[in-house]
């Protein structure tokens, strides 16, 4: 995993998945510079997706909320497939299209976070304090 220039040798970072061209990737990153604490960024597009990311993720929180319906990607899934989505062909798609991952997923060893949300954020940020 690549890591970002805020990360700090010796402390436990945060890793925030995502795309680099992604807004709501940017004003996670931003955040969490402006806080101080320490990331490494992974591009899901350059480093990649895995099935057991995806499940680990998957067993942390519901898997619809890794789901982006929202993308130009979702809309281009055949209705009968987004019809009949279940966890399983959910992770597929996303690790078939990666721009189907709600975007930042913001991991950390006792924390997960799907999409940016400042308020949710500081939440995560108090309970690190």
């Amino acid at each position: 995993m690549p890591a970002d220039v805020n990360a700090r040798p010796g402390k436990e970072t945060l890793t925030v998945f995502g795309i680099r061209s992604c807004d709501s990737c940017r004003k996670a990153q931003r955040y969490l510079k402006d806080h101080d604490i320490p990331f490494d960024f992974h591009d899901v597009r350059e480093d990649g997706l895995n099935i057991q990311m995806l499940e680990r993720w998957a067993d942390r929180i519901d898997w619809t909320r890794l789901l982006n319906r929202q993308s130009l990607t979702w809309r281009k899934v055949p209705e009968a497939d987004r019809a009949d989505m279940n966890r399983d062909k959910a992770l597929a798609a996303i690790l078939d299209q990666p721009t189907l991952l709600k975007r930042p997923v913001l991991e950390h060893r006792d924390y997960i976070a799907v999409g940016f949300s400042e308020k949710r954020f500081t939440e995560f940020l108090e309970k690190l304090a």
